[in-house]
């Protein structure tokens, strides 16, 4: 199998990559000296998050026809599930500020690519998941460093402008490499050159540096895990938390006021955190402490993929079947 192979492989089996990943981040921070590790945070935050930007349709902002399912994700992503993200980390972390910020970045930068693989596995509005994506993105850029300082601002030292110089880093400078590279790939091969041929390399790429980060993340915290092996159980709890409450409050709202495809779309669009630009900051724009944020936000790809698969599995039986193609 090519090097391409192994890593589209790695992809489609983030649920057993990332745990896997784990361990051995755990092994190396117990053998090896780590401090080194920290030096690659930021090409791997780069790696992590340049691929996903080339895929991202900016038009599909023009788009019309769902501005119900948008307006209730949107309330739901920055009205809801950071205020439950909130009062889940004050009650379980009291003590352990940093893993509350690591809840709270899951919880504030909402939709991913997953939103729309999912989506479409379930036979939901495909437009409306990638518009979500979208706006989900450009929101969740903007307001987590202002939700961040209003809500732990008192808890740990927030350095505003550093968060939002980390933004920059991390969310508008790829996005800007990323739409100049797409655009560059559709006029010398085509939009559907591009489509057939240069689409499906990104994303593979991007797991590359999602694994890379879990592995610095966990060799950085090694220490304090076999200290203290209990940690990892505790920090689960929360996390099965905060995505069952975001299921049934998505779910609930979905059924009530949207069609079949509009529903799923908003389920996905609304529980489908983008966890790789929340690793990715909680590594960069908080030091060395950061490294607790980023244990949990690495121990919710785990939940958030496996959660997915199960929820496509119940989509019909909440929905209804979809419409013959």
């Amino acid at each position: 199998m090519s090097m391409m192979g192994v890593i589209q492989a790695l992809t489609r089996n983030l649920v057993v990559a990332i745990p896997v990943t784990l361990l051995l981040g755990l092994a190396f921070g117990a053998m090896a000296p780590v401090g080194w590790l920290s030096m690659l945070v930021i090409p791997l935050t780069l790696l992590m998050i340049y691929p996903m930007m080339v895929n991202l349709r900016l038009r599909e902002l023009l788009m019309g026809g769902d501005g119900r399912a948008q307006g209730l994700a949107q309330l739901i992503n920055f009205a809801v599930i950071p205020f439950v993200a909130f009062g889940l980390g004050l009650w379980w972390f009291a003590d352990q500020p940093y893993l509350g910020l690591g809840l709270l970045l899951a919880a504030l930068l909402p939709t991913s690519g997953m939103t729309i693989s999912w989506t479409g596995f379930a036979r939901g509005n495909l437009p409306a998941a990638v518009k979500m994506t979208v706006v989900g993105l450009i929101l969740g850029s903007l307001a987590t460093p202002i939700y961040v300082k209003w809500l732990m601002g008192a808890a740990i030292p927030v350095d505003l402008v550093a968060v939002f110089r980390q933004i920059i880093l991390v969310v508008g400078i790829p996005m800007l490499a990323g739409q100049l590279t797409r655009h560059f790939l559709i006029k010398r091969h085509g939009a559907e050159g591009f489509r057939k041929q240069w689409a499906p390399r990104f994303p593979p790429l991007s797991t590359l540096g999602v694994l890379g980060i879990v592995f610095v993340a966990m060799a950085l915290k090694a220490d304090d895990l076999l200290a203290s092996p209990g940690l990892l159980l505790d920090i689960a709890v929360p996390l099965l938390i905060l995505y069952a409450v975001n299921y049934l409050i998505s779910t609930l709202v979905a059924r009530s006021w949207l069609s079949r495809g509009d529903g799923i779309a908003l389920v996905y669009g609304t529980v489908m955190r983008n966890l790789s630009i929340a690793l990715a900051l909680a590594m960069n724009a908080f030091g060395e402490a950061g490294t607790d944020a980023a244990l949990l936000i690495a121990l919710a790809y785990i939940i958030q993929v496996q959660s997915a698969a199960w929820y496509v599995r119940f989509s019909d039986r909440l929905f209804g079947p979809a419409e013959p193609a």
